[in-house]
């Protein structure tokens, strides 16, 4: 296993990748599948579909709160960090303005209030997505290479609880898949 590859549970199968060939299709079938109960399974898609999140249950990320925490803090970083300079550390009577002149220390605050931000914006994604992941086992499928084109695809992974090969492929078709495909998880 590659430091860039995710970890996967041990098996050989990986699970099951249905195709779908509209988004309508693809978001009736996030309805029922969620409704059935499955909870290791995804949607992919070829462009952002609209409501496809609620379609699949997926709870609000945490993303937002990274961003606010990591705002804030790079924010108070800046402020406390000026402040100590101007009071603490190198204090200079200029002019006879006060030590603790606050409005100065907007600019800064402000900027560092932002690239804290956009740090926890671009590393707090990298954690919650596991990236950078250089290889997934839906790689290995033929049909899945279209999905960066023009197909629509839902994956329910072999070590939900409610799988079954053979009852989840069923399943799956009754969904108005056009193709399902067992995919492996190993070579």
């Amino acid at each position: 296993m590659g430091l860039m590859e995710i970890t996967l549970p041990d098996g050989r199968t990986y699970g099951l990748l249905a195709e779908f060939d509209s988004t309508a299709a693809v978001y009736a079938a996030c309805e029922k599948v969620r409704d059935a109960g499955y909870s290791k399974w995804d949607a992919h898609t070829p462009f952002p579909v609209h409501g496809l999140e609620r379609a699949m249950g997926l709870k609000p990320s945490k993303l937002p709160w990274i961003v606010l925490v990591l705002g804030f803090g790079g924010a108070l970083a800046g402020w406390a960090l000026q402040t100590w300079i101007h009071t603490k550390g190198y204090p200079l009577n200029i002019s006879g303005k006060p030590l603790y002149a606050w409005p100065a220390y907007m600019p800064v605050t402000f900027e560092l209030g932002v690239l804290g931000g956009a740090a926890g914006a671009v590393f707090g994604m990298f954690a919650l997505n596991q990236l950078p992941s250089l290889f997934h086992p839906l790689f290995r499928s033929r049909i899945f290479e279209r999905v960066t084109d023009d197909r629509f695809f839902i994956s329910i992974e072999s070590w939900d609880p409610k799988f079954d090969l053979e009852e989840t492929r069923s399943f799956l078709r009754s969904l108005g898949a056009t193709q399902v495909e067992v995919v492996e998880n190993e070579d």
